[in-house]
C-alpha cells in the first residue's frame, strides 16, 4: 500500500506533515473558544437525548479525537447536535424508559449501529447517496425538528412533567400539567432564555462599541451561555432554590469517559436498526453540508466518502466511551472556523479541554438548573427554524413546496422518524418524477446560423416533413416509455412527417430499458413510413449503441451534427423500406 493510499484513509498523515507553530497557535485559540461553547452545549444535548449530563461531555471527547484522525475537514467540530439528540430520544424512548441502565445501553447501541453503517458506506464509497436528499426537504425537516425540540424543552422552563414525541402530544401534555408550574423555575428559565436571546442580538454591538478586537467580541458573545450557567447556578446554590422544587443537574461523575460496550441483543438491534439508519443519513447530510460550505471559503476539498469513515469512527468511539450518536455541528464548526482553526488538531485540543472539564469542573455544575440548559437548547434550535423555505419553494417549484410542506407537517404531527422517512422518500420520488418526464423540445435552425433552438422560444426555420426533437435528459427506465409516447403523439399529429431526428446533446446515458424503447420506436416509425435519425450522439452513448442491434436496424442515419442532419434531409422525402 502506497503512502498516497494511507493518506487518503488517514488524512492526518497529510496535514500533520505540514504542522507548524502558526497552525498550532491558530488551533489552540480556536480550541479554547470552542471548548467554552461546547461545555454547556454538551450538557444540554445530553438532557435533550434523555441521558445524564456527563454523557454529553463523553460524547464530545473520543469522537472529536477520532474525527481528527480520519476526517477531511479542517474545521468541522464533531459532537452532539440538537437534531440527532432529538432523534436519539425519539428512537430510544419508544423502547426503554428514560433514566434506566437499559436506556443508556440503547444509546450506546444506537451510536454503534450508526457508526458501523457510516463506516460501511464510506468503505464502499457510497457518499453520493446523500445527493438524493434534496436541500429543501432537509431544510423543512430541520425547521420542524427545531420547533419540536423547543416545545419539548418548555417543560424544563415551566418546571413540570410532560412528555411526547409529536407537537400535539407535547402540547397536550404541557396543557394538562400547567397547574403544577413551579414559579421559581419559571423565573429562572425565562430569565435565562431572555438573556441568551439578548446575547445573540444585543451583546455584540455593545462590545463593539467598547473598541474590542473582533476576536474578543466573538469570544464575549460565545461565552454568553457560560455566563447564564454561572449566574443561575450561583442563584440556586445561594438561595437554596433546589429546596423550592427547582430541578438541578445534581451529582456528575468526576472522571474521564469510561470504557463501555453497546448491547448486542438481537431484539434491541432489530428495534434500533431503522432509527440508526435515519440518524446516519441526517447526521451525514448535516455534517457534509457544513464541511463543504466552510471548505469552499478556503478552497479546500472535502471527500464525502472519507467523511463517512470519519463520522463512522467518531460514532463507534462514542459507543465505546459512554456517549451517544454524534455528527458535525453547524454552530460549533462556524465558531471553530471564525476563531481561526487551521487543522483538525483544533478538535483534538478541544477534546483535551473537555477532558479537563470532566475531571475538575463537574462538581461546579451540581446546582446547575435544568431550566438553564433548556434555555440554551431553545435559543440554539430556534435559529434553525426557517419558514421562508416554504415561500422560496412555492415560487420556484410546486413539487418542492409539496415535499417541504409534507416533511414539516409529518415531522410535527407524527414525529421525527416519520418525518425524516417521508423526507427521504419524497426526495427520491421527486427525482424520479422529474426524470421520468424529461424536457423535450422541438427545435429549428436559427436563420443564418448552424444553431438550433426551441421553436416556442425563438424565431427559427423548420421543415414540415422533418421533426427535430432535442432530448434534455439521459434515457433510462423511468423515462423510456415517456419518450415513446411523445414520439407517437408527434407522428400522429403530423401526417406529412417522413423523418424524425433525435438530438442527443444532453443524453449522457442510455440504459437497457431505454435501448429497448428506442428499438420499439424505430420499428413503429418504420411501420408508419417514418425514418428515425440520431444526431450529436456522445461517445460513451455511441459505445453502448454499438453493442446493440439498434444501429443495424435503424431506418435512418446517425449524424455528427444537427445542422448536417437537417441539410441532408432538406429535400429528401424517400419512403421507408
Amino acid at each position: 500500500m502506497t503512502l498516497t493510499t494511507f493518506t487518503r484513509f488517514l488524512p492526518i498523515l497529510d496535514w500533520g506533515r505540514r504542522y507548524d507553530r502558526d497552525r498550532f497557535i491558530g488551533d489552540m485559540i480556536a480550541a479554547v473558544i470552542v471548548t467554552v461553547m461546547l461545555i454547556p452545549q454538551s450538557l444540554a444535548y445530553a438532557l435533550l437525548a434523555g441521558l445524564p449530563p456527563e454523557a454529553g461531555l463523553y460524547a464530545s471527547i473520543a469522537p472529536i479525537l477520532l474525527y481528527a484522525v480520519f476526517g477531511t475537514s479542517r474545521v468541522l467540530a464533531v459532537g452532539p447536535v440538537a437534531v440527532v439528540s432529538l432523534m436519539t430520544a425519539a428512537a430510544i424512548g419508544n423502547i426503554v424508559d428514560s433514566g434506566t441502565a437499559g436506556y443508556i445501553a440503547a444509546a450506546l447501541t444506537l451510536a454503534f449501529l450508526s457508526g458501523v453503517m457510516l463506516l460501511t458506506l464510506g468503505v464502499l464509497r457510497l457518499g453520493f447517496l446523500a445527493n438524493f436528499l434534496s436541500h429543501p426537504v432537509i431544510a423543512g425537516f430541520i425547521t420542524a425538528s427545531g420547533i419540536l425540540i423547543a416545545a419539548s424543552q418548555l417543560r424544563h422552563i415551566l418546571g413540570i412533567e410532560a412528555k411526547g414525541h409529536t407537537l400535539i402530544e407535547i402540547a397536550t401534555s404541557l396543557w394538562y400539567h400547567l397547574y403544577a408550574v413551579n414559579p421559581v423555575t419559571l423565573v429562572l428559565g425565562t430569565s435565562a432564555t431572555a438573556f441568551l436571546f439578548w446575547v445573540r442580538s444585543g451583546l455584540k454591538p455593545l462590545l463593539e462599541k467598547t473598541g474590542l478586537s473582533p476576536l474578543f467580541v466573538d469570544i464575549g458573545v460565545k461565552t454568553g451561555p457560560v455566563l447564564a450557567i454561572i449566574a443561575t447556578t450561583l442563584a440556586v446554590w445561594g438561595f437554596e432554590l433546589a429546596d423550592q422544587g427547582v430541578a438541578i443537574v445534581g451529582a456528575v461523575p468526576q472522571s474521564l469517559p469510561p470504557l463501555t460496550l453497546p448491547s448486542f441483543s438481537p431484539d434491541l438491534i432489530s428495534q434500533l436498526i431503522v432509527p440508526a439508519l435515519l440518524i446516519s443519513i441526517i447526521g451525514f447530510v448535516e455534517s457534509i453540508s457544513v464541511a463543504q460550505t466552510l471548505a469552499a471559503k478556503k478552497r479546500q476539498r472535502i471527500d464525502p466518502d472519507q467523511e463517512l469513515i470519519g463520522l463512522g469512527a467518531a460514532n463507534i468511539g462514542a459507543s465505546l466511551t459512554g456517549g451517544f450518536p454524534v455528527t458535525g455541528g453547524f454552530s460549533r464548526s462556524v465558531v471553530n472556523y471564525d476563531a481561526g482553526a487551521k487543522t483538525p488538531a483544533a478538535g483534538a485540543f478541544t477534546a483535551i479541554g473537555l477532558m479537563l472539564a470532566a475531571l475538575f469542573l463537574t462538581p461546579l455544575i451540581h446546582y446547575l438548573p435544568k431550566a438553564t440548559l433548556a434555555a440554551t437548547i431553545i435559543v440554539a434550535v430556534l435559529s434553525l427554524v426557517d419558514f421562508s423555505i416554504l415561500k422560496r419553494a412555492w415560487s420556484f417549484s410546486r413539487a418542492d413546496f409539496a415535499a417541504v410542506a409534507a416533511t414539516i407537517l409529518l415531522t410535527l404531527l407524527m414525529g421525527v422518524e416519520v418525518g425524516v422517512t417521508a423526507g427521504v422518500a419524497t426526495s427520491i420520488l421527486i427525482h424520479l418524477y422529474k426524470t421520468s418526464r424529461p424536457h423535450m423540445a422541438v427545435v429549428g435552425r436559427v436563420p443564418g446560423t448552424e444553431h438550433f433552438r426551441n421553436v416556442k422560444r425563438h424565431t427559427v426555420e423548420t421543415q414540415s416533413h422533418v421533426l427535430s426533437l432535442r432530448v434534455d435528459e439521459s434515457l433510462y427506465f423511468p423515462n423510456a416509455r415517456f419518450l415513446e409516447d411523445q414520439l407517437a403523439r408527434y407522428a400522429a399529429e403530423k401526417e406529412e412527417l417522413t423523418d424524425i431526428i433525435l438530438l442527443f446533446t444532453a443524453v449522457n446515458e442510455v440504459d437497457l430499458s431505454a435501448l429497448e424503447s428506442l428499438e420499439a420506436i424505430n420499428t413503429r416509425l418504420r411501420e408508419s413510413g417514418i425514418r428515425l435519425h440520431l444526431s450529436e450522439v456522445k461517445g460513451p452513448v455511441m459505445d453502448r449503441l454499438k453493442r446493440s442491434h439498434l444501429l443495424q436496424e435503424l431506418t435512418g442515419e446517425i449524424f455528427l451534427s444537427q445542422y448536417e442532419a437537417v441539410e441532408a434531409l432538406a429535400n429528401t422525402k424517400a419512403s421507408v423500406p
